[in-house]
């Protein structure tokens, strides 16, 4: 095979279980995986206060760095290892550190807007969208933002109801068409979870 190297794409809105298929591929293939998420590039804000930067539209695409994120990848694709940025979103911004990130097998690239950007979604062979009702994603990110990233249950429906929600529908929902694969409910499917396992390891017998 000229590229022995699988780029999967997985897309879906906010809370649409992308982590758990996620980690259900990590858990089968966890040798031969590394992960690259679109939300540790997110813009450095530090000209901006705590207040202000709480402010921000962080579910459109000028919000992320995404030239970068596809530049990174491209590098995995060829065998180099990356810096990766990391981001703190209990404080809105860029953290000082970076991830060194290893190429292997199949890499997997992760978040919302990751097929919205064309040069980033022509470096994936394989583009899976994970598509969930919207009141059981809301009912997710809520429990995810209370309990991991310290956030208020008003801030995080404000939030939605102001940004996530029409991002979503302006441009989330709009890069399904762009998915080579569409998986209802996410990590529960257990289906789509089995033509996906079977589709890497065909891959890396082939490699």
């Amino acid at each position: 095979m000229e590229n022995k190297i699988l780029v999967i794409g997985i897309a879906g809105g906010t809370g649409s279980g992308k982590t758990t298929l996620m980690k259900n591929l990590i858990a089968e293939f966890s040798d031969v995986v590394t992960v690259i998420s679109h939300d540790n590039y997110y813009k450095r804000h530090d000209d901006l206060a705590y207040e202000e930067r709480c402010k921000l539209n962080y579910d459109e695409p000028a919000a992320l760095e995404t030239d970068l994120m596809a530049r990174h990848l491209d590098e995995l694709r060829h065998g180099r290892s990356i810096e990766c940025p990391v981001y703190d979103f209990t404080v809105h911004n860029r953290s000082d550190e970076t991830i060194t990130i290893v190429p292997k097998k199949v890499i997997i690239v992760e978040g919302i807007l990751i097929f919205e950007n064309k040069p980033l979604r022509d470096l994936m062979d394989i583009k899976i969208f994970v598509d969930t009702d919207a009141d059981v994603r809301l009912c997710r990110r809520i429990k995810r933002d209370v309990n991991k990233r310290g956030r208020t249950l008003e801030s995080v429906l404000t939030q939605y109801q102001d940004t996530v929600k029409p991002m979503h529908e302006q441009y989330v929902e709009p890069s399904k068409k762009f998915a080579d694969i569409i998986v209802p409910e996410g990590g529960k499917n257990l289906v789509a979870l089995e033509m996906i396992i079977g589709r890497i390891r065909r891959h890396l017998e082939e490699a």
